[in-house]
């Protein structure tokens, strides 16, 4: 048995955040049904690269999931859509504050009919507050929550992380957690609720280490500077001869001392904590050292050894990983147009139950007849929902 099986959870949202989340739960067993706007859908089926007219990102994130098409505007969608919340568990949106209200479908509403009702609301900057009605990207709500100012070079620039922190950590991640906190409570109470999720809210509890030192000290941390990223030669990435890069991470004074034994350094052992000049001038002989061969041959050297080093991958050497191969990290799916696709497998490992893929991303609109039947409408009035382009 799935772990989420007979959890119905309706869909509204696009691109990134929310698709993400639901994904995560339709691969471990949730009915998602994933209501898009007729003859347009999510605009994440548009995002770059493509494959024979299909979003390879789309054709991960939304794996698992059925596609019904409904205009929310229209009174008739309206009415199809409150069908679907009577017998749902989760409804999750990112539109903007007060769109769902000025539908007549915001959780006020939606729990007056369906009072178990678990209804998420993914935004930038949540329901209330002065930035409510900013538009925004992941790279503002880090930048609001100080992330972005963290990353990058002592006297350097920040520098653009290159995936969405605050889109997947602040957004799907929060959004997931909050969801199955709300249906574990409804399952001990009978209740549903409103989870509002922001992304600049969930980012911000990414920093809270450094937020707590500067509540007490009223010290600024400074990118380049921090424990983990500048501050000590020990937690560094270091090029190799063959243009490659090592991550060294050997914090703990044990890892340390292994790393300085097996590069013949042991003078170094004593220094691990030692001040900014010292650590600079450990860090540039360890640049001139990791020069002198290849990442493979330093990976033979220290990964295995209690050190904490490990390379620095591009893309097409991470799914080649034993590791990551061993932890089923790389999945084969089949794809009626496509054939046999591979994508990122599932994170999280259960000892009963496990993630699946049941079906590919859907077609625009590929379930709208079935579940519209389901709820009970005859062939006629699909029919006539169809030309009035309700779906």
């Amino acid at each position: 048995m799935s772990l989420l099986e007979g959890v119905r959870v309706l869909d509204l949202t696009r691109l990134l955040p929310g698709p993400f989340c639901t994904m995560l739960l339709a691969d471990y067993g949730a009915e998602v049904i994933k209501v898009e706007q007729p003859g347009i859908g999510d605009y994440g089926r548009a995002v770059e690269p493509l494959i024979q007219g299909y979003s390879a990102r789309h054709l991960t994130i939304n794996r698992n999931k059925k596609s019904m098409t409904l205009d929310l505007k229209h009174e008739k969608g309206k009415a199809v859509f409150r069908k679907l919340a009577r017998e749902a568990d989760v409804i999750v949106e990112s539109f903007r504050p007060g769109v769902m209200k000025k539908l007549g479908l915001s959780y006020d509403e939606i729990r007056e009919i369906n009072p178990g009702i678990v209804y998420c609301s993914i935004t930038g900057y949540g329901q209330d507050g002065p930035y409510r009605n900013l538009p925004g990207h992941d790279i503002n709500y880090i930048g609001f929550s100080g992330i972005l100012g963290l990353i990058g070079l002592k006297d350097g620039e920040p520098v653009v992380p290159g995936v969405q922190i605050a889109d997947i950590g602040g957004g799907s991640l929060m959004a997931l957690a909050g969801i199955l906190m709300a249906l574990f409570y409804k399952q001990r109470t009978g209740k549903g609720q409103y989870v509002d999720v922001s992304m600049l809210d969930g980012a911000l509890s990414w920093i809270a280490g450094y937020a707590s030192g500067y509540f007490i000290d009223g010290q600024v941390p400074k990118r380049g500077t921090l424990r983990l990223s500048g501050k000590y030669a020990w937690y560094d990435v270091y090029p190799t001869k063959d243009g490659k890069a090592l991550a060294v991470g050997a914090s703990e004074k044990k890892f340390w001392r292994r790393f300085c034994e097996l590069l013949g350094k042991e003078e170094w052992i004593e220094l691990h904590m030692a001040g900014p000049e010292i650590q600079e001038q450990i860090r540039q002989e360890l640049r001139q050292i990791f020069r002198t061969k290849d990442q493979a041959e330093w990976l033979k050297l220290l990964m295995e050894e209690e050190t904490c080093v490990g390379p620095v991958y591009e893309l097409d050497e991470v799914f080649s990983d034993p590791q990551v191969l061993a932890r089923n990290m790389v999945i084969e799916t089949n794809h009626p147009v496509l054939g046999v696709l591979k994508q990122v497998g599932f994170p999280l490992k259960f000892s009963e139950a496990e993630g699946a893929v049941r079906r590919p991303a859907p077609e625009l609109g590929e379930h709208t007849r079935e579940i519209l039947t389901s709820l009970g409408l005859t062939a006629d009035e699909i029919e006539e929902l169809a030309a009035e382009n309700v779906i």
